[in-house]
């Protein structure tokens, strides 16, 4: 790599932002997450302290790696790329470019006495099953283990109409089903539309047994976004019954958060949640919906998958002290033998508590959780 390239950490609030948004918004492998908007709610939201790793050749911005510090107050921390998401990782115009942000990254783990450096990635469509896989060096979903986590990415027509017919008649008949039982969705703007979305989704996250983000996450997402997060509600008259997030950058939406009250479900709320979203978004012009992580064969991968989203390869590069670890997302890298074992127990637990409870204890929790 030529000398010339010049590479430093930097605090992102310092870095011009103009200069870092427009570099990923031209990048063909970005993401709405990379978008400085992600780091800034992280910050503002949790705490956390939120780099930038950049490289200019002869001044011109040439790649960027975003990364969050996490440090929980006992225990080591980890420099994650990025936090509270699928992915992140680098975005850089060429392969020996890429390296060199990846090395001072290290330097930058090292410094501040950080153990892990984690970068999450995606990776290429994955073949299912047909053909040679071996002459095409691709993974068939069929060679992967069932616990294997993937990201689903539809390809979005050019229009509305022309999705709505792409789909089969079962699909369209439960996007009608919805509106028969008389549910209406809509998208708002403003802080009212995150109070409703909470309202949906801390109940869901109470039922699931598991820590619930911040309201003050989401709003600080909102402010951070603007115009490029939607909220989307599906109503039952004046209460909501489900709710959603999409976040939009560059020619792709990515919905992170979608939930639904359990006992609404036999009147099909997600059905018109994501078709709302959907729709809309490809009216846009936007070419590309991410669905999000998903295990393979479970329901969310065959709730996905009937959209018309494909799997793609999830890769998370684990640098401890230095030391590289490559694994595709697997549920086994996120918990111990000993925290799987006692799982059920706490997700019982986290039911019973009372909503209030739970909404004030989650997030004090849930601030450290970067998956």
């Amino acid at each position: 790599m030529s000398v010339d390239i010049q590479v430093r950490a930097s605090r992102f609030n310092v870095f011009p932002a103009h200069e870092y948004d427009e570099y990923v918004a031209e990048h063909h492998q970005a993401t709405p997450y990379h978008l400085r908007a992600w780091l800034q709610a992280t910050e503002s939201a949790y705490g956390h302290t939120s780099w930038l790793i950049t490289a200019h050749h002869e001044g011109n911005l040439c790649g960027v790696l975003p990364m969050v510090e996490v440090k929980p107050p006992i225990g080591g921390g980890s420099l994650v790329s990025l936090p509270f998401c699928d992915l992140g990782g680098v975005l850089a115009d060429n392969a020996g470019i890429r390296e060199r942000l990846i090395d001072e990254a290290k330097v930058l783990a090292d410094t501040n006495h950080i153990k892990i450096l984690e970068l999450r990635e995606g990776g290429p469509a994955l073949e299912m099953g047909q053909g040679d896989p071996e002459k095409q060096g691709k993974l068939t979903v069929q060679a992967l283990p069932a616990h294997t986590k993937v990201r689903m990415l539809c390809d979005l027509p050019e229009n509305s109409e022309a999705l709505f017919k792409s789909y089969k008649p079962k699909l369209r008949s439960q996007i009608r089903k919805a509106e028969k039982n008389g549910l209406r969705a809509e998208l708002r703007e403003g802080a009212d539309a995150i109070d409703l979305f909470y309202d949906v989704f801390s109940q869901n996250m109470r039922r699931l047994g598991s820590p619930v983000h911040s309201l003050e996450w989401f709003k600080d997402l909102k402010a951070a976004y603007g115009d490029s997060l939607l909220t989307g509600v599906v109503f039952q008259g004046d209460k909501p019954v489900g709710a959603g997030i999409v976040l939009l950058g560059g020619k792709q939406a990515c919905i992170p958060w979608a939930s639904t009250l359990e006992e609404f479900n036999r009147l099909a709320p997600n059905m018109l949640l994501y078709w709302t979203f959907l729709s809309h978004v490809c009216d846009l012009g936007y070419t590309c919906f991410d669905f999000g992580r998903s295990t393979l064969g479970e329901g969310t991968y065959r709730f996905k998958k009937q959209w018309g989203a494909q799997p793609y390869e999830l890769i998370w590069t684990d640098y401890l002290d230095g030391v590289k670890n490559t694994a595709r997302a697997e549920t086994s890298r996120v918990s111990t033998s000993n925290v799987s074992r006692l799982r059920p127990l706490i997700e019982n637990i986290w039911r019973r508590l009372p909503l209030p409870m739970a909404n004030w204890l989650g997030p004090k929790l849930r601030r450290y959780i970067t998956l």
